[in-house]
Parts: structure tokens; sequence; C-alpha cells
């Protein structure tokens, strides 16, 4: 057995608000919507992903992540020119010792999202 494919699916009470989010502050496109499941999937370039409405089938419908998801890009700069003054920042772009130049910000949920480029001089 394989693993072919990662797609996180993001709790969201606002299904709405994150679809504007990640459309209009990053680009996404809305692939598909069911309103009577409160679910959406989104992707932009070779990354997808799925927001929904938490339902009864998981008992703990607490919004929220113990971690980060994290987007590699090829031009991290630009990136960070765009959103820098349109969302929350967890932390300004900068070049980490391990050869990574990246930033941090928040979605409207208060996931962590962190973008980062490998630099050519580590």
């Amino acid at each position: 057995m394989r693993l072919t494919f990662l797609r996180p699916l993001l709790w969201t009470e606002d299904l709405d608000a994150s679809i504007e989010f990640y459309t209009s502050v990053l680009g996404f496109d809305c692939h598909e919507r069911n309103d009577d499941w409160g679910w959406a999937s989104l992707g932009k370039d070779d990354v997808f992903l799925m927001l929904a409405k938490p339902n009864e089938h998981e008992p703990n419908t607490k919004i929220g992540f113990s971690g980060s998801f994290y987007f590699t890009t090829d031009d991290v700069e630009s990136l960070w020119a765009k959103l820098k003054d349109k969302t929350k920042v967890c932390y300004d772009i900068e070049t980490f010792p391990w050869g990574m130049r990246e930033f941090a910000i928040y979605d409207n949920n208060g996931y962590l999202l962190q973008f980062g480029q490998e630099m050519d001089d580590k």
C-alpha cells in the first residue's frame, strides 16, 4: 500500500468567510461547494484543501489545529509583499539557518499558515 495524496480538511464555523479568505487573499479557486454538507474543495497550483463546518460525526467540534500548514513556493518575496498587509502576521519574512526563507500568517479561523522557499546559498 502506498499513500498518493494528502488533502487537509479544515473546519470552519463560517464557510463563506473561509472560502473568501482562501480565494481572495491566497488566490485559490473554489472547485466544488455543497451548502447542504457545509463543505467546499479548493485548490491552487498543486495545493488542494477542503473546508467544512464541523458535523455530528465528530464529537470534538472545537475549531483548531495544534500545528501549522507549510506551503512551499517559488517566490516567497512576492507572496510576502502581497499578504503582509492583508492578514494577521505570525512572523515576518526571515531566512533561517536551515536554508529556508519563510514567513507565517493566520487564516480567518486562526490556522497557522507558513510559506517558505529554499534558498540556494544554504
